[in-house]
């Protein structure tokens, strides 16, 4: 079963971290670039009601279609089975989905760059509630990145950006539909 082993992190000063990062023996794999995600599900949220998830990617120019799904429980790290593949045409995928039942049910947005060892990876999300870290890898190699990028145990996040949002959302009272800049940006429901 292929799985995404990953952490989140707050980042307070964007900046400082692609230093560390090189300090650490990471070189940059893709410059910052925007990214659109659309997750979907079927008319009563049957993938969400079980811990899944379906989700159209437009990252710069390329499409991804990703399945992810949660397995037993993970401890200190966030564990789900993940099935991707690219996708030619965006447009066309989205199609496809709605002939087969499928709606968006949730956007975000966000401005990423990515970054690695050979190892892992380790990304940077600018997203419109704030700015993020991702280590994504073998368990031991996670927590020692996070280790050598100073983000002790108890600043790991497991929450989804589905679920960030709508922690965002109650403590500040938006009433954004979507994580995307534009919906953040005026708090209205769009």
């Amino acid at each position: 079963m292929p799985a995404e082993i990953e952490i989140k992190f707050s980042i307070d000063d964007v900046s400082i971290l692609p230093g560390k990062l090189h300090l650490a023996g990471f070189r940059g794999i893709t410059e910052r670039t925007h990214e659109l995600n659309t997750l979907y599900d079927q008319p009563g949220n049957p993938l969400r009601s079980r811990g899944a998830l379906l989700r159209l990617r437009q990252y710069g120019s390329k499409w991804t279609l990703t399945y992810k799904d949660k397995t037993a429980e993970s401890g200190r790290h966030k564990v789900r089975r993940e099935i991707e593949t690219a996708v030619e045409n965006g447009q066309a995928m989205s199609d496809i989905l709605a002939a087969l039942g499928f709606a968006p049910t949730f956007i975000y947005e966000k401005f990423r760059s990515e970054w690695s060892d050979g190892t892992g990876h380790v990304v940077v999300d600018e997203t419109p509630i704030g700015n993020f870290g991702e280590i994504e890898g073998p368990p031991e190699w996670i927590d020692a990145t996070a280790r050598a990028l100073g983000i002790s145990e108890q600043q790991y996040i497991k929450d989804s950006y589905a679920e960030l949002f709508a922690s965002w959302k109650k403590r500040t009272g938006s009433k954004a539909q979507h994580m995307t800049f534009a919906a953040v940006e005026d708090g209205s429901a769009v």
